[in-house]
């Protein structure tokens, strides 16, 4: 997101938002993010059901983004973005109109929370999945332009990372029209806003390095250096490492260079510690064979002992 743009405003838990148009009746219960062009909130429906809802005074943003999701619904394969549910208008109190759409509420947590959970380990799988998810999407046309940890998600059974917020996706050959500056690679000084593959590809590594360095960190008077050396530093990116810099670098042209060299270092990773696994058990089962070996001469040597102390005992008794 553009820092200096800022929220319309914001509902309180309790507000009920009532469609112009469809007349169905939403009833705000907690807000769930805000950007540039609107806020999110979770809302219950009549139903019972809970969705997430976006409201701007942006019309003209607001269709753009339900145009995108249907967009993305017609992809085939895995959903790429949340489902579409309803679009209209609601007018307030003092009689200004907004504009708003409904959407899946998609359960999870962020990705630090999980990995905390379930193991760093799962972080260049993700990844690969979400590489597949925007390579589907650059096919179509589009490029996911404001990625970044704050609009993904994982969800459950079985873990997938998800995407909770389409507000950026520009078509390509556009310019950028929502960023956040620590992923912009504008603001990094390594390349253009304009919107293609390689810009998500910069903010994918940027993802990793947030997810690395909780706190962020400053771009220095040599950005390049600096992300270079952040990268170098963690012993969490180690595995990725020459994949995160090539993305920072702009090296990839496509998700699927990216996806297919990433899955490549997870597997030698991964063959890596199998080895160091076998490597371990063989020492392990040589150490238990040394050892039996070891009890098995001292309980012989004992039983030779006592044999020769009985012959003793008795020989000496016997004179």
């Amino acid at each position: 997101m553009n820092p200096s743009k800022k929220p319309v405003f914001d509902l309180r838990p309790g507000s009920i938002i009532s469609g112009k148009w469809h007349r169905q009746v939403y009833v705000v219960q907690k807000q769930l993010g805000k950007g540039a062009i609107g806020t999110v909130y979770l809302c219950k429906r009549k139903d019972g059901r809970v969705s997430a809802l976006k409201i701007s005074e942006k019309a003209a943003s607001i269709t753009t983004e339900v145009n995108v999701l249907k967009h993305l619904s017609k992809v085939q394969g895995t959903r790429l973005g949340p489902s579409l549910i309803d679009v209209d208008d609601w007018i307030d109190q003092y009689g200004t109109c907004y504009s708003f759409y409904v959407m899946e509420y998609v359960q999870g947590v962020g990705l630090a929370s999980f990995l905390r959970q379930r193991g760093k380990n799962w972080l260049g799988v993700l990844l690969l999945q979400l590489l597949k998810d925007l390579e589907r999407l650059h096919h179509q046309g589009w490029v996911f332009g404001d990625l970044k940890l704050d609009n993904v998600i994982v969800s459950s059974s079985p873990p997938r990372l998800r995407w909770i917020d389409v507000g950026g996706t520009t078509q390509i050959g556009r310019s950028i029209k929502e960023y956040t500056e620590f992923y912009d690679r504008g603001y990094w000084q390594a390349g253009t806003r304009k919107a293609e593959p390689s810009y998500d590809l910069f903010a994918l590594a940027m993802m990793a390095l947030h997810y690395a360095y909780p706190n962020q960190f400053d771009r220095g008077r040599y950005p390049a250096r600096t992300l270079r050396e952040k990268v170098r530093q963690s012993k969490v990116l180690m595995p990725y490492q020459a994949c995160l810099e090539k993305a920072l670098q702009g090296g990839y042209q496509s998700s699927l260079e990216m996806q297919k060299d990433l899955s490549n270092k997870l597997l030698k990773v991964t063959n890596q510690k199998l080895d160091t696994t076998i490597t371990k058990r063989n020492k392990q089962q040589r150490s238990q064979k040394a050892m039996q070996k070891s009890k098995l001469f001292w309980m012989e040597s004992f039983v030779i002992i006592m044999v020769a102390f009985l012959f003793f005992v008795i020989y000496y008794v016997a004179i």
